[in-house]
């Protein structure tokens, strides 16, 4: 193997581009050539590559976003979309690839592999939702955003004894709102894992104000409700004086955590030494600490399991 390329593909996460920077580092370390592949699959169907160096990747570490870009490409799930990647990859002589992002982008890598391409990929999405790794590259950054914005908000909230309804992301996934909730004590967190009553909800605010509570917390996933319908309801039980805030892509920005360029940089250079072993098919991880890899096909078969010991701690702690 003599030349690899490295995409970004799906929503764009904080510490992509310093895990784009890692694969490069790591494989002109081991001698080989590195392209750069634009907007996803859709750059590569298009032929939007470049040579890497090592200048390419200066300062990237600590930017937010990915300078490759990304792009949806659905195109890409028909064979006839996968033969056109391939035919621009026998153009440039790339040999293997490392994909960054969530589960579409692994479908697309495991299809180039079966094509003969091995393709490695690297968990890059904030919502923290792919099955065997405890953490995905993006995910720490957009809590700190997050808690951010809720630590100002519970301000308003204490000054205008506001009940505050903060939409974050997560459609099918409640780890940035059971994260971001427990760290800014939250009195309730929703999310899709979990079952709620909204009455219940009411009534959990009722009692807190009959002690002596000031203002209410409510942190919300986006994949249950949008917090202006949750508002709605909730305002049929009582008159809490009910706002609601959604976050919305200001989760996504910003510059990396130390934890998020650091597991990025590990996995980076990682799926590099699996490239070089004549692995491909495989998707990296974080478990228990350790960098592991699994079959990309075990990863479609199972689904990411929300801590939710954490929603129990929260319950605990908050009333």
């Amino acid at each position: 193997m003599k030349r690899i390329g490295i995409l970004t593909s799906g929503g764009d996460a904080p510490g992509m581009n310093a895990a784009i920077r890692a694969v490069a580092r790591k494989a002109m370390y081991e001698g080989l050539e590195v392209y750069g592949i634009n907007y996803g699959f859709a750059g590569l169907v298009a032929g939007d590559i470049f040579r890497m160096d090592e200048a390419t990747v200066a300062d990237k570490i600590q930017r937010g976003g990915t300078f490759l870009y990304s792009a949806r490409y659905p195109e890409f799930a028909k064979e006839e979309g996968q033969l056109k990647g391939i035919e621009q990859l026998n153009k440039f002589g790339i040999e293997a690839l490392v994909v960054i992002g969530g589960d579409g982008s692994y479908h697309g890598a495991l299809r180039l592999t079966e094509h003969g391409y091995n393709a490695i990929g690297l968990p890059g999405t904030i919502d923290n939702d792919v099955p065997y790794t405890d953490f995905t590259i993006g995910f720490d950054t957009a809590v700190n955003t997050v808690l951010e914005a809720v630590d100002r908000i519970r301000d308003t909230a204490t000054s205008h004894e506001r009940t505050f309804i903060i939409e974050v992301m997560g459609r099918g996934a409640g780890d940035i709102a059971l994260w971001s909730g427990v760290a800014g004590g939250a009195e309730e967190i929703i999310i899709p894992e979990h079952d709620f009553d909204i009455k219940q909800v009411a009534e959990q605010i009722q009692s807190g104000r009959d002690r002596g509570k000031k203002h209410t917390l409510i942190v919300l996933a986006e994949g249950v409700m949008h917090a202006q319908d949750f508002e709605k309801e909730l305002d049929k039980y009582g008159d809490f004086h009910a706002r609601s805030t959604v976050l919305g892509h200001v989760q996504r920005g910003g510059a990396p955590t130390a934890r998020d360029r650091v597991m990025a940089s590990q996995m980076g250079a990682f799926a590099v030494e699996l490239l070089l072993e004549g692995k491909g098919g495989l998707a990296v991880g974080i478990e228990n600490n350790r960098l592991t890899y699994h079959n990309m096909t075990d990863l479609f078969d199972s689904k990411h399991h929300a801590e939710l010991s954490l929603f129990n701690l929260n319950h605990d702690l908050s009333n």
